[in-house]
Parts: C-alpha cells; structure tokens; sequence
C-alpha cells in the first residue's frame, strides 16, 4: 500500500496539524518506508514462536488485600488549611 501526499494531507486535517508543503513530501516519505518495513516483517516465518505482549517475563506484584484501620478523620484534616464539614476545602476549578 502506497501513501500519496492527499493521505497525508487528510490525516494532517483531521489531526487538525498545519503541514507545509516540504512536511508532506516528508511525512510521506516517512509512512511509505514505514509500510515497507511492515511488509518486510509480515513476510517472516513466525511458525513454532509463541505470541507475546511483552519482551520480559513480567508478573502483577500486587499484594493481599488485608482490610485495615483507616487514619482518624480528625488527624487527616488535622494539617488542612481549610476545611469544611469534616472535609478538605480545595479551591473550585470546574465552572458549572
């Protein structure tokens, strides 16, 4: 699959990113080598090799789940410059 410059240019605009006209010859350049080497990749023997997400062997480490004391609500709020009805008092910052 080839990519022209009015593929790019497409993408550009619904990215909305302003592209001059050496950027596209450019970008363009850059995807169709892109593709290249994809084909490349899709063309070797991958028979016999397990399917993988990850290049290291990795496992969760999350630990049990072991319900526990909380901290006292009054000692929380302790340090609070403002509080309010047994809560901290945070400035607003989404407009209604």
């Amino acid at each position: 699959m080839k990519v022209t410059a009015k593929d790019v240019e497409s993408v550009a605009i619904l990215s909305r990113l302003e592209l001059k006209e050496t950027d596209m010859e450019k970008y363009t350049k850059h995807l169709n080598a892109f593709l290249e080497y994809a084909d490349v990749m899709t063309s070797l023997n991958t028979d016999g090799v397990k399917p993988t997400d990850h290049v290291l062997p990795l496992q969760n480490v999350f630990r049990e789940d072991v319900v526990k004391p909380s901290l006292d609500r009054e000692l929380a709020l302790s340090n609070a410059p403002q509080r309010e009805d047994g809560y901290f008092k945070v400035p607003k910052i989404l407009e209604d």
